[in-house]
């Protein structure tokens, strides 16, 4: 009993006196506090950058340069279903307005059957648009090695430099074109032949700046494109 009745005095003397734990686990208050208050810093940033993200980081995706008043050609990158149609979809609006004088669609070389493609996506810009402006489209086809938008824009570049154009506006949805951007333009660096570039983004179904938490779809495109924005920004930069 007599021990039992010592072990309770010594709990209550330590439970009623902080500043003796403090000693006794050698570590100052002072320093406690500091610590509390920068896990608290910290912590208060992560939020800030969290809500600056959900804010303004769609918008941080987006890279649009202002139209020339004429180019030798638009080029509609390859993508989804639906952003497919909206790139061409705004290759041909620059065709209609005069800006662009040809479009060149990138296309693979055959479908799944072994069908060709130009001739399946010719009849359709005539059913779209009209004999006259389908006429002004031009095919460059891929192969199978094209899985990204560096290997589009070199395999590309080989169809516009047969062509003899100079000047093009590269046409993609307009979550893609800082980093098209900056992938053609990279690209272009190496090229011995000087090209003028402008990057023209579309909207798209796929994604809206403006809340794109608040939708599955635009989340996952946001992240998708963050992470190879970053990918590029970091490791093909200099490729």
């Amino acid at each position: 009993m007599l021990l039992i009745e010592r072990l309770r005095r010594r709990r209550t003397l330590s439970m009623s006196d902080p500043a003796q734990n403090f000693k006794s686990s050698g570590k100052p208050a002072h320093l406690l506090r500091r610590k509390s208050f920068l896990l608290l810093l910290v912590l208060l940033v992560f939020v800030v950058c969290i809500m600056c993200i959900m804010r303004w980081g769609g918008y941080l995706l987006l890279a649009s340069d202002p139209l020339p008043a004429t180019a030798d050609v638009a080029v509609a990158l390859q993508g989804s279903i639906a952003a497919q149609s909206v790139r061409i979809d705004g290759a041909a609006g620059l065709l209609k307005q005069g800006i662009a004088q040809k479009v060149l669609l990138s296309v693979p070389k055959s479908s799944y059957w072994g069908e060709s493609i130009p001739p399946v996506a010719r009849r359709y810009l005539e059913s779209r648009y009209g004999s006259n402006l389908a006429a002004q489209v031009e095919f460059c086809e891929t192969g199978g090695q094209i899985n990204s938008t560096e290997d589009e824009a070199k395999a590309l570049l080989e169809c516009i430099r047969s062509h003899g154009w100079e000047s093009m506006i590269v046409v993609t949805s307009d979550y893609h074109t800082r980093r098209a951007g900056l992938i053609w333009r990279n690209t272009l660096q190496r090229q011995e032949r000087p090209f003028h570039l402008w990057v023209y983004g579309v909207a798209d179904p796929e994604f809206q700046p403006r809340q794109w938490w608040r939708h599955r779809l635009y989340a996952k495109t946001f992240l998708l494109e963050s992470m190879k924005l970053v990918w590029v920004c970091l490791f093909d930069w200099e490729n």
